[in-house]
């Protein structure tokens, strides 16, 4: 079952779990268990797709219960009035807090993509982060004695695909299990010392003015069992209660990246 954020009669908002498609997929057709079902199944009505979460990341995730209000979304996020924060564990100190204002090319997938043209200019993509929190641990990853790690705020100011995991590459500063982007090494390290896998990015918060109402909506999605243990084992407790969870003993799954 699907923790719901928020629902009225136009919207509903869930805590999308790290390693679940949010439509089905031909690019992974083994899968039998999406968010859009399953949320259609506990609510008892259809739902409709407005932004998408990748399949290892985990967080907020909105949608409209009709198509007019899909629509009304839709034109939002054309518009940039939809502010959203996440954060992410990444690989080595993040010295300062920034901007991130590096062009991107579109990643083509070999099938879906096969008609795109290849040679498309970049496409401009800013986003801004923050530094929270830091930790060097006495584990050896690599060539290192020691791993050190941040906790970093990101607002993403534009959405290209996989922007915010490219743009911490671009910084040498690669989210903890990223597969496509990041550093292998690290990601076994983080699974084999701290018994963790799987992508260390979590969508924590979604401000947006109610497409029908005009009502500012704030929506918060906490940290799941795998996040609560990674931020208790790195000594990370306070650094953002709000997205901390109590009401569970903290066990880290073992979710892999597939997308």
């Amino acid at each position: 079952m699907l923790e719901i954020l928020y629902q009225d009669e136009h919207l509903v908002a869930v805590n999308k779990p790290a390693g679940m498609l949010v439509h089905r997929s031909w690019l992974d057709q083994h899968e039998t268990v999406f968010v859009m079902q399953t949320l259609r199944d506990q609510i008892g009505q259809h739902v409709f797709t407005v932004h998408r979460l990748d399949k290892p990341t985990s967080g907020v995730l909105l949608m409209a219960l009709s198509s007019d209000v899909a629509r009304l979304l839709s034109q939002q996020l054309e518009n940039h009035q939809m502010n959203k924060v996440y954060h992410a564990v990444v690989r080595g100190y993040v010295s300062e807090d920034g901007t991130v204002d590096y062009a991107l090319t579109e990643e083509l997938d070999k099938i879906a993509d096969k008609f795109a043209n290849p040679d498309k200019a970049p496409q401009s993509a800013v986003s801004h982060y923050r530094v929270v929190a830091q930790v060097e641990m006495p584990v050896a990853i690599g060539r290192y004695d020691t791993a050190r790690y941040s906790l970093v705020e990101l607002k993403p100011e534009t959405g290209r695909k996989h922007q915010l995991r490219r743009h911490m590459s671009h910084l040498r500063h690669p989210i903890i299990g990223d597969s496509a982007h990041g550093d292998l090494k690290q990601n076994r390290g983080m699974t084999e010392h701290f018994g963790c896998s799987g992508l260390m990015l979590h969508a924590s918060h979604m401000q947006l003015p109610h497409p029908v109402t005009g009502e500012l909506l704030s929506l918060q999605a906490r940290w799941d069992n795998r996040w609560q243990s990674v931020v208790e084992q790195f000594g990370w407790q306070g650094k953002i209660p709000e997205l901390e969870r109590v009401d569970v003993a903290p066990a880290c799954g073992q979710d892999s990246e597939q997308i």
